[in-house]
């Protein structure tokens, strides 16, 4: 069966989520993450897209991003890609690839998901067992949305902007959203919508969708849960268990 097309548009949100090679760990040290986020600073500055969250997991980053032109995302991963790859092979003496060949990404209708994505994203360490409050995981946009912390990588997007009039009360609001468990079918909407590579929205936003690309874009409806098991996951607390 053809693997069905990913659709990216201009200032639409896309969520990416790109895992390591056999779902093998990307970022081995400190300095991994760092040069990473530095990379994509330059590749995000090039392609003139806007990261609104992130999460750089073990074995896999999530990243919300709004293109101002849909071309540029394969372009952003391709460069971003290669950049770090070599960086990983030269340091670590080492061959080959780093990165599974394809990333997935999905839509996001902003006004109903956007920040529920951005939970999602920042919440993936706790539900990984990494750490038990978001605010103590390093490598997430959580302590720049949510506590203030200067980020030169972040761009707000406008649903957290109308949060509040000044940055406390957007990071009092936006910490406030963090306090009730995300909702399980938000969870279960995010991961299919992943996992087909399909839009995450209502009704309008797929016949939006539809219109710009010819093409019905619609995540199948929900059927019985996965079994998860032994052979899905990697280590416990290497994130792999989220998706």
């Amino acid at each position: 069966m053809p693997r069905r097309p990913r659709v990216h548009l201009d200032n639409v949100p896309l969520h990416i989520v790109q895992r390591g090679h056999n779902r093998q760990p990307c970022f081995f040290a400190e300095e991994d993450y760092h040069t990473y986020l530095h990379w994509l600073s330059e590749a995000l500055r090039k392609e003139h897209c806007a990261l609104h969250a992130y999460a750089l997991m073990t074995n896999h980053v999530h990243l919300l991003i709004t293109p101002a032109d849909a071309a540029a995302i394969p372009k952003l991963i391709i460069a971003l890609g290669r950049r770090y790859v070599q960086y990983i092979n030269v340091t670590y003496r080492r061959t080959g690839t780093l990165w599974d060949s394809r990333y997935k990404s999905s839509l996001i209708q902003a006004e109903d998901y956007l920040l529920a994505c951005q939970r999602y994203i920042e919440l993936n360490p706790v539900r990984a067992d990494m750490v038990n409050d978001p605010a103590h995981y390093r490598w997430s946009s959580y302590r720049s949305n949510g506590l203030g912390q200067h980020s030169n990588i972040l761009t707000p997007h406008p649903l957290y902007l109308s949060l509040g009039t000044t940055d406390e009360e957007r990071q009092s609001a936006y910490r406030a959203l963090f306090r009730a468990q995300l909702d399980d079918h938000a969870i279960s909407d995010i991961r299919l919508a992943l996992n087909q590579n399909q839009p995450l929205g209502n009704e309008r936003f797929y016949q939006h969708i539809e219109q710009m690309t010819g093409q019905r874009r619609e995540s199948k409806p929900r059927g019985r849960p996965r079994v998860i098991t032994e052979s899905d996951g990697d280590i416990q607390g290497q994130g792999e268990l989220e998706l």
